[in-house]
């Protein structure tokens, strides 16, 4: 069964980084077709819809599949049924009236854009609103049937339908404006196939919808904590693309030059900085059920290890990209977005890989031992004080405060999650100073000379070859050199090839207590 659980994961996650790769590649062309002011108007009108798609959905699909699995484990075919019914009324109702209501009046909320020429891109959106809903509850069908492959397909070839339409829609874009409605019509088209090729399978697996009378409020109750946790991140997210904007033209910046600027930091930079989310996300899928286990079963022994291998492997994953993205981050965006400002920006922001590493990880951690309240408040001290760089230091760094403010963001909220978590579940006990001397620091330490190494070695390679050839012979070189210094310093052993995971094995020792 663990082998299984792990393969579908393996599996799963091989396609969820296959489709971030797609959609890099898109971000790519995106900037190059439409330029950073219009790439800013589709940022902005994307995010607002991000927040009322989140909101129409939230944790209905992942209900929708609980409620599935357990109707399974009691053999009630009709629950089965029942809970996608109700699953799809209520994404129905907190959908189509939304859509219908911002379509008609959306153009006198003035409040909720930066810019109002987002508005024509964002109504355009919300023609897939209600479709991407629904579809979003059929995913929570197959999940709650086991079946990970069929949704993980979906999503790419979604990905791939919106990469093919853009790319065909944007040929010789006039303006920004129209490219950005374009773009959104590309979205659409992928919204459209998404919820095709998704009923249609539905319907070959033969599922059937159920009346959802009896089970509409029970999904509702349990829903509510979900999508307010994930309506809250789709909130601040939209709360930014109106605050940013607005504070650059405070500070001086021109409305064009506002917008551009939130287009590269929003729609260039972080994409690139949240690459080890990826990373951090397909580790964390396989431990949250592990540790979640062992909780629950006061299997502390075990916890304490893998919660200190999950911790230490973020760090690690952090250390290693940081030398990545400070030597050759400069040349990624000169080459990919052919915007030197956007290269600049994800060269100075590299350290904000470690603090965020380390707050994915912890948050996974706390949240597969039930601590989600805790995490949901961390968050929102997090959230607050990125708001408040938002607010007052364009003035003083221009787009860097966004930056800044998620670098203090993931750091409050880093620091909040290991406090609480070592008062928990204190699985370094009264050796911490001890264990980061001797396991944290000589990683961090490393950073350093292999920093300095791939910036020394990428400008001699640019006297010989290209920026193009120079980068991929820069990363080359900074592979092997990581690989040797991070078995040096004892992170993994080399000889062995065995890194971090798999976990501890059970053991059959009586458990200590925290």
């Amino acid at each position: 069964m663990k082998n299984k659980v792990v393969a579908n994961a393996s599996i799963v996650t091989g396609l969820s980084i296959a489709e971030r790769a797609l959609g890099f590649l898109y971000r790519i062309v995106l900037s190059r077709l439409i330029g950073a002011e219009g790439l800013g108007l589709y940022q902005v009108a994307l995010s607002l819809f991000g927040l009322f798609l989140t909101i129409g959905t939230g944790g209905i699909p992942i209900t929708v599949s609980r409620m599935i699995s357990k109707s399974k484990a009691e053999n009630d075919v009709n629950g089965e049924r029942k809970a996608v019914g109700a699953g799809i009324t209520a994404c129905l109702l907190l959908t189509l009236p939304v859509a219908i209501l911002l379509a008609i009046f959306g153009g006198k909320l003035t409040f909720l854009f930066s810019d109002m020429r987002s508005y024509g891109v964002f109504r355009i959106l919300l023609i897939g609103l209600s479709l991407s809903a629904i579809y979003a509850v059929l995913r929570g069908f197959f999940w709650g049937n086991k079946e990970f492959l069929a949704p993980s397909i979906m999503e790419i070839a979604e990905e791939s339908v919106m990469v093919i339409a853009g790319i065909l829609l944007l040929r010789n874009v006039s303006s920004s404006e129209i490219g950005a409605e374009k773009a959104a019509w590309a979205v659409v088209i992928s919204y459209i196939f998404s919820f095709t090729i998704s009923v249609t399978w539905f319907f070959i697996k033969k599922g059937k919808i159920g009346n959802p009378k009896g089970t509409l409020k029970p999904l509702f109750t349990a829903t509510l904590p979900i999508t307010s946790v994930r309506a809250s991140g789709a909130l601040v997210t939209s709360a930014v693309a109106v605050l940013l904007p607005a504070m650059l033209v405070k500070a001086g910046a021109s409305h064009a030059e506002a917008l551009k600027t939130f287009g590269i930091v929003t729609g260039m930079v972080i994409p690139i900085l949240f690459i080890p989310s990826t990373v951090i996300g397909s580790i964390a899928l396989v431990l949250v059920p592990e540790l979640s286990e062992d909780f629950y079963r006061k299997n502390h022994l075990r916890l304490r290890t893998n919660l200190a291998r999950g911790l230490k492997f973020a760090v690690l994953v952090a250390c290693v990209l940081i030398p990545f993205f400070f030597a050759v981050g400069a040349d990624i965006g000169t080459i990919a977005y052919s915007n030197q400002t956007a290269g600049e920006m994800i060269q100075r922001s590299a350290l904000l890989l470690l603090p965020m590493s380390v707050t994915m990880i912890t948050t996974a951690m706390l949240n597969s031992m039930g601590f989600e309240k805790q995490t949901f408040l961390f968050y929102f001290i997090g959230a607050a004080v990125m708001l408040l760089c938002v607010l007052f230091l364009p003035a003083l760094c221009g787009g860097y405060a966004y930056v800044v403010g998620l670098g203090a963001s993931y750091l409050v909220n880093a620091v909040c999650n290991l406090v609480f978590l070592s008062k928990k579940c204190p699985f370094y006990e009264k050796r911490g100073r001890q264990v980061f001397v001797h396991e944290y620091l000589p990683l961090l330490l490393a950073m350093l000379p292999i920093s300095l190494l791939g910036v020394l070695a990428n400008r001699l390679f640019k006297y010989f070859a290209g920026e193009f050839v120079s980068l991929l012979l820069t990363v080359l070189l900074l592979a092997v050199v990581s690989v040797f210094v991070y078995a040096a310093v004892g992170a993994f052993d080399l000889k062995k090839a065995r890194f971090l995971f798999p976990f501890k094995k059970r053991s059959k020792r009586k458990n200590r207590a925290f």
